[in-house]
């Protein structure tokens, strides 16, 4: 509880203590004491909503989880200059700017970057990557432990408690993994929503090029 709200929740209650003593201690209880007692009451009641309500506007936010895993900046060592810059600057921007732990591109099977906290396991895209495919559009997982499924993204980073998929057309994916709960924001969602359809774009340019030495499966292969 904020500073502020809860000197507000003490000034209600040492209210609401002083008002219950004067009628208690008082010999005779007048129309003008009751109206004294009921005015006071009410003042006190309405210091202490204000402070609940003051807690409810500024909630304390989530502390971020201890993930496992190892700092780190892996990027597919085939891709021309131009690529591998836009994903090392975008992978960046978005574990600098936002509450992003870990970040990891996958396209036509191969993963094309892991940064952050990553780990050396093999992703395989599960139903959540596919009904973001299918939806075209981006999914958020504001509490991973809501979700069934989840254990999709642990090669990602294991118990990542947030996680964002987008898909790149209809040939690849961006997942990225908060450090919290509810830790991405609306303005969030929106720039990686940007980021990913011109990075669809670049990658499209590029063809069939990208290979790696151990590709991923694709959702039901």
């Amino acid at each position: 509880m904020p500073g502020s709200a809860r000197l507000c929740l003490i000034a209600g209650v040492l209210v609401l203590s002083l008002s219950l003593l004067n009628a208690l201690t008082a010999g005779e209880f007048p129309p003008a004491l009751q109206r004294a007692e009921v005015l006071a009451g009410m003042a006190s009641v309405g210091l202490m909503l204000v402070a609940a309500l003051w807690t409810r506007a500024i909630p304390r936010a989530a502390e971020a989880a201890k993930l496992s895993g190892e700092q780190g900046f892996q990027i597919n060592d085939t891709l021309d200059g131009a690529l591998a810059l836009e994903l090392a600057w975008g992978s960046h921007q978005f574990l600098t700017a936002t509450s992003a732990a870990s970040m990891l591109v996958m396209w036509d099977g191969h993963v094309l970057l892991r940064r952050g906290l990553i780990t050396s396991d093999a992703f395989v895209p599960g139903a959540i990557c596919a009904r973001a495919r299918e939806r075209q559009e981006l999914i958020s997982l504001v509490k991973t432990a809501l979700y069934p499924g989840r254990e999709e993204f642990d090669p990602v980073l294991p118990g990542l408690p947030s996680l964002m998929v987008h898909p790149l057309g209809q040939r690849g994916w961006v997942v990225l993994g908060g450090w919290s709960e509810r830790c991405f924001t609306r303005s969030d969602e929106r720039w990686l929503a940007g980021w990913c359809e011109r990075l669809r774009t670049t990658l499209d340019s590029v063809g069939g090029g990208i290979q790696e030495s151990h590709p991923c499966p694709q959702p039901g292969s």
